[in-house]
């Protein structure tokens, strides 16, 4: 089923020159079907390409989801047009004033892991939409940095610096077989990683209200959950194309950091050699497995029940 997209938007263009289906609103408002309405908090500075990467996933699902574009008014991405974000995007406020709720929201990562939640310039204004989220959506996915972010804003549960950046391609193992976001999965998989810091895991395992789903020996936790599927963490980049690890490795290159090359990657090990993508598929799953077992058969049919 498609994904209900804004006219004109880049990566809905993309996306359908890999034959994915993207419909526009007014094409589907004369549908006789209610989508999932899925708001995307995206703090990623590439914006274009967290938007495909997201989409791609948001359509590969029997579903039809209307998504709306968030971002941040406390900060100003600096690499995305300003026109961009004037004609596709939405701020948290726009969206509160109106009293619009949402069956699901995605909040992406973010480059600023390295500092102190209160010390990240937009941390009011996104522990707004994570209090918002409690009575305004019914399940959240949390990426990456994001993650983090609201397993200390909801559990009080910190995170810490690593010796080295852990970035690369995981083996990672189920811990929950009989989740239902898992369902489908392997018993091992493997995706991508890229982050400075990784939470208190003792404390996740510690806490009753949450799950484990994944986790590597290398890398750390990658998936876990509250009990009643409404918060899923995601502590890796499942969404990142083939070569997005090296575009970032060679970012960090470039600013003369210290980094190694991104592990279980390149192929023969030789810096540029783009892997095959080996993660798309599970994420895919991951993806509809959300949808469909946290939000399309546990949302209300009328959206404006969801407290």
């Amino acid at each position: 089923m498609p994904v209900k997209a804004p006219k004109n938007l880049p990566a809905a263009d993309a996306l359908e020159q890999e034959n994915i289906f993207v419909m526009e609103i007014d094409r589907a408002e004369a549908q006789d079907i209610r989508p999932l309405r899925v708001a995307i908090l995206n703090l990623m500075p590439e914006k274009h390409i967290t938007e495909r990467q997201l989409l791609r996933l948001i359509s590969n699902t029997p579903l039809q989801v209307e998504v709306v574009l968030l971002r941040t008014a406390t900060y100003q991405s600096k690499n995305a047009p300003p026109e961009h974000l004037q004609a596709f995007y939405h701020t948290f406020e726009e969206i509160s004033e109106k009293r619009i709720k949402f069956d699901a929201l995605i909040v992406t990562g973010a480059p600023v892991e390295k500092l102190d939640f209160a010390k990240v310039q937009y941390w009011d204004e996104l522990s707004k939409v994570f209090a918002w989220a409690e009575s305004n959506v019914y399940s959240s996915l949390y990426i990456c940095w994001a993650a983090q972010a609201a397993m200390f804003y909801h559990y009080g549960i910190g995170k810490q610096e690593v010796p080295a950046k852990i970035s690369g391609v995981f083996e990672h193992c189920v811990k929950d077989k009989l989740n239902p976001l898992v369902r489908g999965f392997d018993e091992s998989f493997w995706a991508p990683h890229s982050r400075y810091t990784e939470v208190e895991t003792d404390k996740v395992y510690a806490n009753k209200s949450l799950t484990v789903l994944a986790e590597s020996s290398e890398a750390g936790l990658y998936l876990a959950a509250s009990v009643d599927g409404r918060r899923v963490f995601q502590f890796g980049h499942g969404e990142y194309d083939a070569d997005t690890l090296h575009n970032e490795y060679i970012r960090d290159v470039n600013k003369g950091l210290d980094i190694a090359p991104p592990k279980n990657y390149y192929v023969g090990g030789e810096a540029g050699n783009l892997p095959p993508i080996r993660w798309r598929a599970h994420e895919s799953l991951l993806i509809s497995n959300w949808l469909n077992y946290c939000v399309y058969q546990a949302t209300p049919y009328d959206i404006e029940s969801i407290k």
